[in-house]
């Protein structure tokens, strides 16, 4: 008899052990937050898998509007099912890409729409921007005040939110004046991921997604969730188009005496990319998926077996390995292979895709 286990429990993601990560300046921010919730007119909170329960008491109080971001890497389909969620809490809620003009216009409408009554009565408003490391506060702070700047003459010198892609880059509070008459700033906070993460699946997810950073947890033990999480979900079999088509010889190789490097599509380190590199990533992605496709159709085994999926999952490795042309003896192949599937999987390569699951409506009740 198999007992299900949630992929968290599973001994392959738990061997690691708890996974948590609360740098010191972050507590130092979860301090100054209390005070400035307390002022704030409206909270602009961008979700992840885990929402800061020390926090959700005073953010529940406030007018809230909830941004889901990245839309642009996530799926549509179960977007739409998030939103009817949230509708059924009677929560004001919006699909956003943080660094599109146009989709943050439409959540700086929706936030003076909510802001419409307090500024009756009151002078200068204050906004506040929420969530865990890494998903998008900076880049939405950003384009909200370039936005601002076109609209009202902002007079005083604004220091920009820095962007990357590791989490916790921004290490204070800052304010952005976005509007005259009244007076409204939006407050950037960094993220402040709550000390104790529930439990393991929590931890992976929020790793996975680069709120956790990835020299916390190991990126094998990422890696490995996230294909735990692929096989699971099936999501392979949807490159079933992909089975006959494996690149013969090598991968079409960028022009140049350098080999590009997957990094590059990272926010940060972001750089243009000629046709011939395009080609490159095309080839690469065909690969993996065509290859998970292949593992997983042939396999044989339960995925509710853990031993099952952990031989699976170790024979994806290696068929990757192949894929990614990662040499065979390269001491860290493992580490390589990790590091740019995860990249892949990050950069929306392997297609749009969101892990939290939407609850039930019985659970929006509550």
């Amino acid at each position: 008899m198999i007992v299900k286990k949630g992929l968290g429990e599973m001994a392959f993601n738990k061997g690691g052990g708890a996974i948590n990560w609360f740098p010191g300046h972050m507590a130092a921010a979860t301090r100054a937050i209390r005070h400035r919730l307390k002022l704030s007119d409206l909270v602009i909170e961008i979700p992840l898998s885990s929402a800061n329960e020390d926090l959700q008491p005073m953010l529940s109080g406030k007018r809230r509007v909830i941004a889901l971001n990245k839309k642009d890497l996530a799926n549509p389909n179960i977007i739409h099912k998030w939103i009817r969620y949230f509708d059924t809490c009677k929560q004001d809620c919006l699909p956003i890409n943080a660094h599109s003009k146009s989709s943050v216009k439409k959540l700086l409408d929706l936030v003076e729409f909510k802001l419409k009554e307090v500024i009756v009565r009151e002078p200068t408003l204050l906004v506040m921007v929420v969530g865990v490391p890494n998903v998008g506060k900076s880049a939405l702070i950003n384009s909200i005040h370039q936005i601002a700047s076109s609209r009202f003459p902002v007079q005083e010198k604004v220091k920009r939110a820095v962007v990357g892609p590791l989490p916790g880059v921004t290490q204070d509070i800052a304010g952005y004046k976005i509007a005259h008459k009244p007076s409204i700033y939006v407050l950037d906070t960094p993220g402040v991921l709550v000390p104790s993460i529930p439990d393991v699946e929590t931890g992976l997810k929020l790793a996975l997604a680069g709120s956790v950073k990835d020299s916390v947890v190991g990126e094998e033990r990422i890696a490995q969730y996230l294909l735990a999480v692929l096989n699971t979900r099936g999501t392979p079999l949807h490159w079933k188009h992909l089975a006959d088509r494996r690149i013969e010889g090598h991968l079409r190789e960028p022009d140049g005496k350098h080999e590009f490097n997957l990094k590059d599509l990272l926010p940060k380190q972001r750089k243009p990319i000629d046709r011939s590199d395009v080609h490159y990533i095309e080839d690469l992605v065909t690969e993996v998926q065509r290859t998970l496709f292949v593992s997983l159709s042939e396999f044989n085994g339960s995925l509710e077996d853990e031993t099952d999926l952990e031989h699976l999952i170790e024979k994806q490795f290696q068929a990757l390995q192949k894929a990614l042309k990662i040499p065979n003896k390269a001491s860290e192949a493992r580490t390589m292979v990790s590091k740019k599937f995860l990249t892949l999987f990050r950069t929306g390569k392997l297609g749009p895709f969101i892990l939290d699951e939407v609850p039930n409506h019985s659970d929006s009740v509550s």
